[in-house]
């Protein structure tokens, strides 16, 4: 059984680039169309897997040809795919924008990945051995519930990302160790401007806060005191998909394999750099051998 089970969102990424967003009414030409492995879920399997982790996922696609490719992608980076699951809906799908400047716009159509509101025996089993349990918010929110209570019953420690964060049940932060939101994340969920005083917050209801801040790094907290501060490392940006879920991934991974949270947190952010100089999302994602090599030199 795998140390690092996600439960999450499987998608095929639909991304095109150009210059800005259009206007209401507007039509505007793009370029570079792309498909490409994604889902939230997805990108933090293989992130984590990419970094040394031992991870299974259970998830839903659907019975055609994208839902095959995710498979194929997962299985490609050595996951268990024992719980990912074929059912009678087509494969989500998430429609990208990136902008010139790096930033990116997302749509995201569930299909499959809302289909399942309830684990099934594999899942089930799957969950229930697992050391970390690693989830989002783009399945079904009584999914997450369940998975995070039979994990926490047999011990593990439960990892959310809340997005997206309008989906975020306020009875979900009784049953998270650790909680993953970027800083508009964080804003939405406490209705405080400033990120660190945020952190803290929502420190006091869940275990362990880690709010991602793009090029401003990351600040986590405890029990509303800051344990720490990290700068973002500096490098030049060319798409920022996915860059949350390498983060996500990796610092799973690290903290799976034994590393003490400031570490691992560096780690991560290393990743996350690494991550955003190249174009797509999983297929973004850096191996440990490039994040040890960029730890050298950062």
């Amino acid at each position: 059984m795998s140390a690092i089970v996600v439960l999450g969102s499987a998608n095929l990424d639909v991304v095109v680039r150009q210059q800005r967003l259009p206007r209401a009414g507007e039509t505007i030409f793009g370029r570079d169309l792309v498909t490409t492995p994604g889902g939230k879920g997805l990108n933090q399997a293989v992130a984590a897997a990419l970094a040394g982790g031992d991870v299974g996922f259970v998830g839903a696609v659907g019975d055609d040809a994208s839902g095959r490719q995710l498979r194929s992608q997962l299985e490609s980076h050595g996951v268990d795919v024992t719980g990912l699951v074929v059912v009678d809906a087509p494969t989500g799908t998430a429609l990208i924008t990136v902008l010139d400047d790096a930033e990116n716009a997302i749509v995201v159509v569930a299909g499959a990945n809302d289909v399942i509101a309830e684990l099934d025996s594999v899942g089930a089993r799957l969950v229930s051995s697992a050391q970390y349990v690693v989830a989002q918010l783009e399945r079904p929110v009584a999914l997450v519930e369940q998975g995070f209570r039979l994990a926490r019953s047999q011990g593990a420690v439960t990892v959310l990302t809340p997005a997206p964060v309008d989906r975020m049940d306020p009875g979900l932060f009784e049953l998270v160790d650790i909680l993953i939101p970027n800083a508009g994340e964080a804003r939405a969920l406490t209705g405080i401007a400033d990120e660190v005083e945020a952190a803290r917050a929502l420190s006091e209801r869940v275990g362990t806060v880690v709010v991602t801040r793009g090029a401003q790094g990351v600040v986590a907290a405890r029990a509303g005191e800051i344990v720490a501060d990290l700068p973002a490392r500096q490098v030049r940006p060319v798409d920022t998909t996915g860059a949350g879920d390498t983060f996500a991934g990796v610092l799973v991974a690290r903290l799976a394999a034994g590393v003490e949270l400031p570490d691992a947190l560096r780690s991560a952010v290393i990743a996350a750099s690494l991550s955003v100089t190249r174009p797509g999302a999983s297929s973004s994602m850096p191996t440990w051998a490039e994040i040890e090599a960029a730890s050298r030199t950062s």
